[in-house]
């Protein structure tokens, strides 16, 4: 009984941080006596003796006097409120590049490494985040909605001008992310299409709602190797994209090194990771209200989420 998730979880009190075992969640701070443990922030701003602490409780949960809740009847709220940054890869997967050319009716762009390029990130606003099982509100802001499944990856330690070969040491753990787009406000209406002004990032990508999180974060540890982690999207049980982070263009570790360089990224700061192929911009498919949208990563588990 020594494996845990770490989670976010609503209680009268507001939310704490806790640790999700088996179908039980204990309350952080309480299960391991350190009251700075009451916030997933809390913790990852101390993960280096943290992550060591909370293995230890969760090998000890069974005989400990703290009692956990049923799993069942307990509300998870997106595990980190609120990091300083959400970071967002663009175009990282080479289906995706690919099928977005074609709907632009541009010719298929070359592996940007073979040009010397480096990966490239937006930023969502930190209060986008939305919880597992919430409702997103889209039919009052755009006609075309889309969903993108992500591998997103939290920090566990100030980095700045980390290398590759280092850059995934600074990673507490991962969680599954949906990067909704409104892909009808991505474009600004009236300003020329050849403008350098042109784009909305913005509108596009930043809403409320517009970052469903969760529903936890498993450390690194148990999950190994993020660059081999199968990846699935449903839209009313279809399912739509399916997929494997080991086909992203810029692996994680060459993510953080280039987001560090010259940068700093702080402990609980989420980096999306890219969205393989399937999505609705391709297909002339869009969410409308009332559809019920679904993701999987494995060893991190679902996340639900449904349009208003």
């Amino acid at each position: 009984m020594d494996g845990y998730k770490l989670a976010t979880y609503q209680t009268s009190d507001g939310p704490r941080a806790g640790l999700v075992i088996d179908d039980k969640v204990f309350d952080a701070a309480k299960l391991t006596g350190k009251a700075a443990y009451a916030t997933v922030l809390g913790i990852l701003e101390d993960w280096k003796t943290a992550k060591g602490v909370l293995r230890k409780a969760a090998a000890a949960a069974g005989k400990s006097r703290t009692k956990g809740l049923p799993l069942a009847r307990t509300k998870l709220l997106a595990p980190v409120r609120w990091p300083s940054a959400i970071y967002c890869a663009g175009a990282n997967y080479a289906d995706h590049a690919a099928e977005m050319s074609r709907r632009m009716n541009r010719p298929p762009e070359p592996d940007p490494h073979t040009q010397g390029l480096k990966a490239w990130h937006f930023i969502k606003a930190a209060r986008a985040i939305t919880d597992p099982g919430a409702t997103v509100k889209i039919s009052a802001l755009s006609k075309e909605m889309d969903w993108e499944v992500e591998l997103a990856a939290v920090i566990g330690r100030s980095a700045k001008d980390v290398s590759q070969e280092k850059a995934l040491d600074y990673v507490a753990g991962y969680t599954a992310a949906n990067d909704l787009s409104a892909r009808d406000r991505g474009r600004r209406a009236s300003v020329s299409d050849t403008s350098p002004f042109k784009s909305d990032w913005t509108k596009h990508k930043t809403f409320d709602g517009s970052c469903p999180l969760g529903p936890w974060i498993v450390p690194a540890s148990d999950i190994g190797d993020p660059q081999n982690l199968g990846l699935k999207l449903w839209v009313n049980d279809v399912l739509k994209q399916d997929s494997n982070s080991k086909n992203m263009i810029f692996n994680l570790a060459e993510q953080i090194a280039q987001l560090s360089s010259g940068m700093t990224l702080h402990p609980g700061d989420v980096i999306l990771t890219g969205t393989p192929a399937g999505v609705g911009a391709a297909r002339g498919e869009f969410l409308k209200a009332g559809d019920v949208v679904k993701i999987w990563i494995e060893k991190i588990g679902t996340l639900t989420n449904k349009m208003a």
